[in-house]
């Protein structure tokens, strides 16, 4: 046991007096924070080198289809409509996936959530590069989204773990930068490779590089923290999956201009949504919900967890509507508009560390402020496209609000789940990512949806289709930005730092071990 514990300092760069992941402690009670001098100034810890890595491959796979579409339709002699579902299926699972996720990673061992992930990940891609149908293509993207839903909450979970509070910024800009990059990569890869071979290779090309980190992941990572046993509530996971799924779904059709069907799921997914936060309210008295609401006690997380979602529904709106300006009003090809827009993506991945190493020596408001008017003002200036815009202002909007996006989520976050005790994190992870799939969606289908009423309106009124769509391009820019004051509003009520009082008003079975823990904080 002993040796066992100094291979997981040396691996996560901790001191081990009396082991504060694992060391003596009753199997029921979430493992301690790590002091900051359990942790080596200026390192990463391994486990999340790891953890960021294969992050950053299943993330460069949810975007890696986008171009794939016409391809799809002739191969499989699929509409587009069905093509488009090896993106919203891999969407919907996610959004169904997540909230479980909570639960998940509290009941199992960092090694077993890792293992479950990949080979979930791994056999979905497997299934989809051999498909013979659309039918077994679209299953193995589901089963691909399995596996990403858990890497995301597990990666945060185990960097708030064991990472310390003063060190947290640094760690969590290298933790940017990976899921800022691969998404912005993903439409440019894929077009590459579909200049060259079938939609097959974007499968092929990911198999062996994801078999590979998790073969070197299980070689190398060790558990952090202790597994707490508790039964699942099956009627929480069919309201999460039925709620969130058909919220999301409901949004998005609204963005494809179903409105009738769009209105009865959303109206249906809210509806089960509910369901879903009373059952938790119940089981919280029992303490054992599939998603703790108690976060939400919190003010600082509460408040990081609003202006993240708006912030995150602003840069989905605008992903939806730059490419359209792009491709249907200016004719440019997707890999021409991939690689105009990737720019801003790996802009906002390299600017991650420095965000990260300001915000720990100097707090969170001096990055928040100045990067909500920044997205504001980037929004604004979306406002203004038209057919003469030249490319460069177009590009330099674009990694404007790359940028400030940058400067937002990396503090936002960190305090937001720095609020929380630790017996927490999973479950505040579980819910900001959540927020992220219905913010997306309802960012995608409310740009949508103004652009199309507006562009409709001027056809009717005579006015040409590449005009009216222009134009409904700027109102729903406008309604970006105006929304995005939002962010402003609410990042100027944010903290430097993560409010330690917050630890004090969690209610419930941890009391005893969070006053414990106050000191190392």
């Amino acid at each position: 046991m002993t040796a066992t514990y100094e291979a997981l300092s040396r691996d996560a760069g901790c001191d081990i007096d009396t082991d504060p992941v694992r060391g003596p402690m009753p199997a029921d009670r979430p493992a301690r924070v790590l002091t900051d001098t359990a942790h080596a100034r200026g390192r990463t810890p391994a486990v999340i080198r790891l953890l960021m890595l294969s992050t950053f491959v299943v993330i460069l796979n949810e975007t890696i289809m986008l171009n794939a579409i016409p391809r799809l339709m002739a191969d499989l002699r699929v509409t587009e409509q069905a093509a488009q579902w090896v993106s919203t299926g891999f969407m919907l699972t996610m959004a169904a996936v997540i909230p479980v996720t909570g639960w998940f990673l509290q009941r199992v061992s960092t090694r077993s959530a890792y293992a479950t992930a990949m080979g979930v990940f791994l056999a979905g891609t497997a299934l989809a590069a051999a498909a013979p149908v659309f039918e077994v293509l679209l299953l193995g993207r589901i089963t691909q989204a399995v596996g990403t839903a858990v890497m995301m909450p597990l990666l945060m979970t185990t960097l708030m773990t064991v990472v310390p509070e003063s060190d947290r910024g640094r760690v969590m800009g290298n933790v940017t930068m990976a899921i800022s990059v691969a998404p912005a990569l993903g439409p440019t890869v894929s077009g590459l490779v579909l200049q060259h071979g079938s939609w097959r290779m974007l499968f092929l090309l990911v198999l062996p590089i994801a078999g590979t980190i998790t073969w070197f992941g299980l070689r190398r990572l060790q558990n952090v923290g202790e597994p707490h046993f508790s039964t699942i509530d099956w009627l929480s996971v069919m309201m999460a999956a039925v709620g969130f799924g058909a919220l999301v779904y409901g949004l998005t059709q609204f963005a494809e201009g179903g409105a009738g069907r769009s209105v009865m799921f959303v109206v249906g997914g809210l509806a089960a949504v509910g369901v879903f936060v009373v059952r938790q309210l119940r089981l919280q008295r029992a303490g054992s919900p599939l998603m703790d609401l108690r976060t939400l006690r919190h003010a600082t997380f509460a408040k990081a967890l609003a202006l993240m979602s708006v912030a995150f529904m602003a840069m989905l709106g605008s992903m939806i509507l730059l490419p359209l300006f792009l491709q249907n009003v200016r004719g440019l090809s997707p890999l021409q508009t991939g690689l105009l827009v990737m720019p801003g993506g790996i802009a906002m991945g390299l600017l991650g560390p420095i965000v990260g190493r300001l915000f720990d020596r100097f707090g969170g408001r001096v990055l928040v402020i100045p990067g909500s008017f920044g997205i504001v003002a980037a929004l604004a200036g979306f406002t203004q496209v038209s057919m003469t815009m030249p490319y460069w202002q177009v590009l330099g909007l674009h990694i404007l609000l790359m940028l400030s996006l940058a400067a937002v989520f990396t503090p936002v976050f960190t305090i937001g789940l720095g609020a929380l005790p630790p017996h927490l994190y999973s479950h505040g992870s579980s819910i900001v990512a959540t927020l992220q799939q219905v913010a997306a969606a309802f960012g995608t289908a409310l740009a949508v949806t103004v652009m199309t009423i507006r562009a409709d309106q001027l056809i009717t009124n005579g006015v040409t289709d590449g005009a009216a769509q222009l134009d409904g391009m700027r109102l729903a820019f406008l309604v970006g930005a105006v929304i995005s004051i939002v962010v402003v509003v609410t990042a100027l009520r944010m903290p430097r730092r993560a409010d330690k009082e917050a630890y004090d008003s969690q209610e419930g079975p941890y009391d005893e071990l969070d006053d414990e823990l106050q000191p190392t904080r």
